[in-house]
């Protein structure tokens, strides 16, 4: 890329869940392998799986408003995302119902010009965090909402300072990526984004949710 090579490291775990420590967990399974100058990747569904942001169908009670706009969601190969009635009830938890209605009447207007994703621009990075289970999650996360991590900035710094190299959170899928976390400002979280657009890591049974970035020699 642009000149460089890179090459991605893909580091397999056990399932993680809440009862895991995530430091305890990039100590035992990244730092053997870390070097200097290397860039830690890590999935924002398996971070929020052990801080408890993984939340069990059966104890999400969907309201009618949640019904109702689940129908009108774009569904894509990436993801059910807000296209069931249980991760939109979490989207109106997590972001508030004034501002997912005030989203869900600026993407009528967006498809009224033919333009997509002003949904997700209103209701931000919380609610496009947001995903349900598809045929192929890992269980027990087939029955499981996956929420975004919380303080994703400071626990990217938590993982860096245990790590000795940058961190960062990501939130990538076939269609595209952000970094949610990093634990440093200055890093071109744009070219992590370019490095990572084929979206390496496998949250299946290969069970790969944390990688490693680092420069070819």
């Amino acid at each position: 890329m642009d000149g460089v090579a890179y090459r991605r490291f893909a580091i397999q775990t056990h399932t993680l869940t809440i009862a895991d420590d995530l430091v305890e967990v990039v100590e035992r399974y990244i730092k053997p392998h870390v070097r200097p100058g290397d860039i830690v990747f890590m999935s924002e569904k398996a971070v929020g799986c052990t801080q408890g942001r993984a939340v069990k169908l059966t104890d999400i009670h969907p309201r009618p408003l949640a019904v109702f706009l689940s129908k009108h969601v774009t569904k894509t190969p990436a993801g059910i995302g807000l296209g069931m009635p249980e991760t939109m009830e979490m989207a109106l938890q997590e972001v508030g119902t004034p501002r997912i209605l005030f989203a869900a009447a600026v993407s009528v207007v967006g498809k009224l010009f033919g333009r997509k994703g002003w949904f997700y621009k209103v209701a931000a990075r919380r609610a496009a965090s947001i995903d349900g289970p598809c045929s192929y999650t890992l269980p027990p996360y087939n029955q499981y909402v996956s929420l975004a991590p919380a303080a994703p900035d400071e626990t990217a710094a938590q993982v860096a300072a245990a790590l000795g190299c940058t961190a960062v959170i990501v939130d990538q899928n076939d269609l595209g990526g952000e970094v949610l976390g990093t634990s440093d400002v200055a890093l071109d979280t744009e070219r992590v984004l370019r490095i990572l657009k084929d979206n390496p890591l496998g949250q299946e049974s290969q069970r790969t949710p944390f990688g490693i970035i680092r420069k070819a020699s």
